[in-house]
């Protein structure tokens, strides 16, 4: 890193990939979605199969499942994506890798999350482990970078 400005290693191509797989990661999840609101019959501007519909049918409660895997991953998608970015600027093969983690994570916790168990969501925990390493990396690249100054 330079004292007069941040330094893009070639490496942060890696970053780069590595973001790019959170939007096929954004756009499988919306698939499986549709699939499960058209199955269930769901229609928009519903967002979640109500309580009475996911009790009288299997197909709302999977449904709501999916949405709702969904859902999480995009509300943790904006600190993935930062954290990511930030912590690639001084370690992006970690942060590439840290990711990669993260996106495979989402995988098995939405596979898990959509069997209609939502116990079995716990598969994807490594995706939150991976995401605690890159707010810590993302943490100790800005300090390090407010120092630089």
């Amino acid at each position: 890193m330079s004292p007069s400005g941040i330094v893009i290693p070639a490496e942060y191509a890696y970053v780069a990939g590595a973001l790019a797989s959170t939007i096929w990661l954004n756009i499988w999840q919306f698939l499986r979605v549709a699939r499960a609101r058209k199955a269930a019959k769901i229609d928009y501007p519903q967002m979640y199969a109500e309580v009475q519909q996911a009790k009288d049918r299997r197909e709302a409660h999977l449904f709501n499942c999916a949405q709702r895997a969904h859902q999480n991953t995009l509300e943790s998608l904006p600190t993935v994506l930062i954290s990511t970015a930030i912590a690639g600027v001084q370690f992006p093969t970690y942060a590439a890798a840290g990711l990669g983690l993260w996106v495979a994570g989402r995988v098995l916790y939405t596979i898990g999350y959509s069997t209609g168990e939502p116990a079995k969501r716990s598969r994807g925990t490594i995706g939150t482990i991976a995401m605690l390493g890159l707010i810590l990396g993302a943490s100790y690249t800005a300090v390090d970078l407010i120092r630089s100054i």
